[in-house]
């Protein structure tokens, strides 16, 4: 592997960064939102030629999943207790809810009956990745992948910026239940930690939570998917490989139950020395 070829992207991802945590203690947006704004405006404006593609790629794979990994450093679950097991059904009625409507809509349009399902998969569970994890479950050709992947990253990127604002402005919501709004709704993890943190640390945090709940759901999901067309006689690929959780998740996890578990150390230290 060529490390060059790799570099120019991964410093142009870094450059950007640096620029988004200089310049947003001066504008109303987080540093999240404004390095989204500004690789949209690099990666569809400004046009730079494929020697930055690799490492931009490269930085998107892994450096991504590292930061979404680490940011459990910083999240509580004892959040949960503010949450509750509510959230949890709620995610879970949501999903229901959200591929059904999909279907009905899809046949109101005519709409395609799997460009439909992929259109509800994405936007209950996880956007990109639960369509690329359930299109082969489906047999989905290649065109209506991509459309799905399209519009659901177009109406995410939108959401962004509208969902934060109808939850404090409109709905007039705590932190915590915009974080849970804002997890329940946007379908990439990055889209919901742009428009969690851009509230708060605390609606940041329930949101990423409740998207995490949500990633999880794609692995019943899957099997649901399967069990569904295999009894509809519908042929299942035979190379399909078992869905598995992602790396960053599991890193969440466990990086979140550490700061968890010290988090309660302490405060049970803190209460003990009150008694």
């Amino acid at each position: 592997m060529n490390i060059f070829s790799y570099s120019y992207g991964v410093m142009l991802c870094v450059s950007l960064g640096a620029i988004s945590i200089f310049v947003s203690p001066y504008l109303p947006f987080g540093s999240i939102v404004i390095s989204i704004i500004l690789g949209i405006i690099v990666g569809n404006f400004l046009k730079f030629n494929k020697i930055f593609k690799k490492g931009v790629g490269f930085s998107e794979k892994y450096f991504l999943s590292l930061a979404i990994a680490f940011m459990g450093v910083n999240l509580d679950l004892l959040i949960l207790k503010e949450t509750g097991l509510k959230s949890i059904v709620l995610v879970i009625i949501a999903l229901v809810i959200t591929i059904l409507s999909a279907l009905i809509l899809g046949r109101i349009f005519n709409l395609d009956k799997k460009f439909a399902l992929l259109l509800g998969i994405g936007s209950g569970v996880c956007g990109s990745s639960a369509i690329a994890a359930t299109q082969q479950i489906i047999q989905a050709d290649r065109e209506k992948v991509g459309l799905s992947v399209a519009v659901i990253n177009f109406l995410g990127t939108i959401g962004i910026f509208l969902i934060p604002f109808i939850a404090k402005i409109f709905l007039h919501f705590t932190d915590i239940n915009s974080g849970i709004l804002i997890g329940n709704t946007l379908q990439a993890v990055g889209q919901v930690v742009a428009a969690g943190f851009t509230i708060s640390n605390l609606a940041g945090q329930t949101a990423t939570i409740i998207k995490m709940t949500r990633i999880l759901m794609l692995l019943p999901l899957v099997l649901i998917l399967i069990f569904i067309f295999k009894n509809n006689n519908e042929p299942v690929n035979k190379n399909i490989k078992k869905p598995s959780i992602p790396i960053f998740i599991v890193g969440f996890i466990l990086f979140s139950l550490l700061a968890s578990l010290n988090g309660y150390y302490f405060l049970n230290l803190s209460l003990a020395r009150h008694k």
